[in-house]
């Protein structure tokens, strides 16, 4: 256990900026950028598609993995892997080999995402885990946040492959940061799990609750960052102004996040009561985006929203380390990514879907009624988890 460990976690935190940065800031330059490179509209959701694909299937794989072999390998070969990846799109940027290059970069963000959420769980001190998690997710809101606007530039500064070694050379860097500053985390004993085994891991509520504040933070997020753009074209903000939207979103995600882990770890937030607080905050933030959709009120809207992810996403996190035996910490925080990629693949879906049939408006508020009834689970499931768990 480190006596430091805010400096041996600082390369944890560039690798999360990374994968939000990747995530983020390709597939906007994609949407700039569809005509200009040849993919059809089928085309550009395919490639979008492929890199959540490839985290779907392949994180609670990689998850499992670090338990056996280590989490530094895995971090160190899957940002190595990413920043290869990310090369394909600078020497091959065609619709085809960027497919191939958002597959890859997915498969690589599934190593070293639930790795270094891993990482986090098992470096910090038992007491301070939700301040470091609040620090984690602070970056990753920041790559969220910058990845667009940073693609958009690099894009216009030099076309699509300047992109792409931008993230090469991002992740690059990381990966040297880490093998050079993370210590090694050791293996430790774990007994052979069977299938039973693992199917009672994750119907067990400590498990299943914190992974469902997760998915419903992730889902209102994505329906956020597609949604309020949409609206705010509608009521005279323009696409500045839309994009503005979601960077207040992001930027009050990055600074509540470390506050919220704190508050935490002193004991003055509990899991159940902290989660059900941050779920109620985005599911009125959407409600005010579907019900008074206006020029003010969505930046309301993004504000509550942002808040309430902050507030959520490092307490459920929290929560799932100390309620996991270090031995199986990869493997749960792998599911726990899963679930976090299917709220993030079912909430636009839901809103779409009703709001096609309907109107866009409905469709947020189905969301955000959902997001509503999680945070009454947590509220109820979590009531009994002290403060610092």
């Amino acid at each position: 256990m480190s006596s430091r460990p805010p400096a041996r976690l600082g390369p944890l935190y560039l690798a999360g900026f990374t994968t939000a940065f990747g995530a983020h800031g390709v597939a906007a330059a994609l949407g700039v950028e569809t005509g200009d490179i040849g993919l059809t509209l089928l085309g550009f959701g395919v490639v979008l598609a492929l890199y959540d694909l490839a985290e779907v299937l392949l994180k609670p794989v990689f998850g499992a993995l670090s338990d056996r072999v280590g989490v530094k390998p895995v971090i160190v070969g899957g940002l190595a892997a990413f920043a290869a990846a990310s090369l394909i799109g600078v020497l091959l940027p065609s619709p085809i080999w960027l497919g191939v290059a958002r597959f890859a970069q997915g498969a690589a963000a599934s190593a070293f995402s639930p790795a270094s959420s891993s990482a986090v769980a098992r470096v910090a001190d038992p007491t301070s885990t939700g301040r470091y998690f609040g620090r984690y997710g602070s970056w990753k809101s920041l790559g969220y946040a910058l990845g667009p606007l940073l693609g958009a530039f690099l894009v216009w500064w030099a076309g699509m492959p300047a992109l792409f070694a931008a993230l090469s050379v991002l992740a690059l860097g990381a990966t040297v940061w880490v093998a050079i500053a993370l210590p090694r985390i050791p293996v430790l004993p774990r007994k052979r799990a069977t299938l039973a085994d693992l199917a009672r891991e994750v119907g067990e509520r400590s498990f299943l609750v914190p992974t469902l504040v997760l998915a419903a933070t992730t889902g209102a997020l994505g329906v956020a960052v597609g949604f309020l753009p949409l609206l705010s074209t509608h009521t005279g903000l323009g696409p500045v102004g839309g994009m503005a939207t979601v960077t207040v979103l992001a930027l009050a995600s990055t600074l509540v996040q470390p506050w919220a882990g704190r508050r935490h770890d002193a004991g003055r937030l509990p899991a159940g009561a902290g989660t059900a607080t941050g779920l109620v905050a985005i599911a009125v933030g959407l409600a005010v985006a579907a019900l008074v959709p206006g020029p003010v009120t969505l930046y309301l809207a993004a504000l509550l929203i942002g808040a309430g992810v902050g507030l959520a996403t490092p307490l459920a996190f929290a929560h799932l380390a100390a309620s996991t035996p270090a031995d199986r910490m990869g493997r749960t925080m792998g599911s726990a990514e899963l679930g976090r990629e299917l709220g993030d693949a079912a909430g636009p879906l839901i809103a779409g879907a009703v709001g096609a049939a309907t109107t866009a408006s409905l469709g947020i508020g189905v969301v955000a009624i959902g997001v509503a009834a999680s945070g009454a689970v947590a509220a109820s499931a979590l009531h009994g988890a002290s403060a610092k768990e």
